[in-house]
């Protein structure tokens, strides 16, 4: 006797499995590419440690902050990302408006060699936007400002009680902690300035293919005014290994970022293999059991929750020993702390660790005993906020001697440093980067005023970065001494690493590619020093 219809639901039920099957595992792909495991890791672990009491209010906020813009109609409810991403869409139309007619109008007929009074024009140009924006805008006030009534005098009221309180017995006064600068106010891009920074760059690159020559060449003619030296330098890369700050979900908070230094001389191409070997085996250690949650940065590397700041140099160490090599030596390594990112104002003290406060004058003693315990390291980048103007003069002065002090969110706009001067905050270098007004000029003139003065000139990458490799020819036309790229990974930095490969390798080739020298401490005294663009006297190097 045959047993009718068996066979068909035994096919039936193998196709729903597979077709479930399937289905889990498009849901899986849709979630991982919109990294949606990672965020919800990074939200729920930063919630375990700060333990709010509205659980569910705490993750509507944090939600709000990642989402996007919503296609639906229906859906009006808008976060801070909103907000910045219907502002930086206006910022690109006006500056496409300002390409398309007045500087197209402006511009044309002129020679693309002729970069500094192109770069004139276009900086006249902005600052004619700003005058105009500034006297816009004190007539529409002055239209709104609505009549004040007049309001008859506060009537006297006679003290209650004539006796005084007296103050307790035996017990002293206090004497409040000094107070912290309070912040600067946040300076927002200008709308449609990245116009003048984009036009001035494309004029370079236009010069540089008239000329059949190389980008970074031209840029070093620029900057000589004269034939480009017969050797050139490659910058020292910054390479991002661990992020393990304050949204990374540990208790520790003040690593922003680690950052790997390869030793001068070794070259590009033996440096990245180094630094790409160290990655993988970090990349082992993420993975190992008991090893936590970890995510891939937006820097390039991994982020990593850690509660003890020994923890990082330990799993840093175990990987160099596991690849046969010195720290201190094959590489050095830098911190980048984010002291602006920290800040209780409310407190007036520094969180490095959760629980953990410090006034920005512990800090001095903090960064010191830091840099005694681990001698591997070489820099401080943002070890303080920019208002923390004493305490950055006595932090230089003790450690400037065997570490960079280096200031990148800490640093004053290109457009101050060229007006007023490097200012009173001292520092061995800036993390300065090629984005709005910014003109090629403009980058030419901060980098001889930081070279003649003693200071080292550090290209980097805005937060918003392309696939666009001319910060690594700007870097190599420019001299500088160190090129802050974040990680090996992303393509956008991928780029920029493979255009400074093969900048070395023309080098090379043409016998112009001159050796790194070691590293040389600008050494700060405490006293301060305004330094202005009159100024060309270089500091000496220890």
């Amino acid at each position: 006797m045959s047993v009718v219809g068996v066979p068909v639901v035994n096919d039936r039920s193998s196709r729903e499995a597979r077709e479930f099957h399937q289905l889990k595992q498009r849901a899986a792909e849709y979630y991982r590419s919109n990294a949606v495991p990672q965020r919800m890791q990074q939200v729920l672990n930063t919630m375990f440690y700060e333990k709010p009491d509205d659980v569910y209010g705490h993750l509507s906020v944090c939600f709000a902050a990642m989402s996007n813009c919503c296609s639906d109609p229906n859906y009006t409810t808008q976060g801070a990302g909103d907000n910045d991403n219907e502002q930086k869409n206006q910022s690109v139309e006006i500056a496409l408006e300002w390409i398309n007619e007045p500087l197209n109008s402006l511009l044309k007929g002129l020679l693309p060699a002729n970069q500094t009074h192109v770069d004139k024009l276009l900086s006249d140009y902005f600052w004619r936007k700003v005058e105009e924006d500034e006297e816009q805008r004190k007539k529409d006030d002055e239209e709104e400002k609505p009549e004040e009534p007049e309001l008859p005098p506060p009537a006297l009221s006679a003290p209650v009680g004539g006796k005084k309180k007296k103050s307790p017995k035996g017990k002293r006064s206090i004497v409040p902690e000094k107070t912290i600068n309070p912040r600067y106010p946040p300076e927002p891009p200008f709308p449609g300035s990245v116009a003048i920074g984009v036009v001035s760059l494309a004029i370079a690159k236009a010069a540089a293919r008239l000329q059949n020559t190389y980008l970074y060449l031209h840029i070093a003619s620029l900057n000589q005014a004269e034939e480009p030296p017969k050797e050139m330098r490659m910058p020292l890369p910054l390479i991002s290994l661990l992020d393990c700050g304050k949204s990374s979900g540990g208790k520790l908070r003040l690593l922003k970022e680690v950052i790997a230094v390869p030793k001068p001389g070794l070259g590009y191409k033996k440096s990245l293999k180094m630094m790409r070997d160290l990655q993988q085996e970090i990349t082992k250690w993420m993975f190992a059991p008991k090893s936590g949650p970890a995510a891939m940065s937006h820097l390039g590397c991994w982020k990593k929750g850690y509660d003890r700041i020994e923890q990082p140099f330990e799993m840093i160490q175990e990987a160099c020993t596991a690849l046969q090599l010195t720290l201190g030596e094959d590489l050095h390594l830098m911190l980048n702390c984010g002291a602006h990112e920290l800040m209780d104002y409310e407190k007036q003290k520094y969180e490095v660790i959760m629980g953990v406060l410090k006034h920005p004058d512990d800090m001095i003693e903090f960064y010191t005993n830091l840099v005694e315990q681990y001698p591997s390291i070489i820099g401080l980048i943002d070890p303080l906020r920019k208002e923390d103007v004493e305490q950055w003069s006595k932090l230089c002065s003790l450690l400037s001697p065997r570490c960079y002090i280096l200031a990148d969110a800490a640093s004053r706009s290109i457009d101050k440093l060229l007006t007023d001067g490097l200012g009173a905050n001292q520092y061995s270098g800036l993390v300065l980067k090629h984005a709005n007004q910014t003109t090629i000029s403009n980058l030419i003139h901060v980098a001889k005023l930081m070279e003649e003065n003693g200071f080292r000139f550090i290209p980097g990458l805005t937060d918003e970065e392309t696939t666009d490799n001319s910060i690594a020819d700007i870097a190599v036309g420019l001299g500088a001494r160190f090129i802050k790229l974040g990680g090996l990974c992303h393509g956008e930095r991928v780029a920029k690493y493979n255009r400074l490969l093969a900048i070395e390798e023309e080098l090379a080739q043409r016998g112009a590619l001159g050796e790194s020298s070691e590293h040389q401490f600008p050494v700060i005294a405490e006293e301060e020093k305004d330094l202005n663009p009159e100024q060309t006297e270089p500091k000496q190097l220890s």
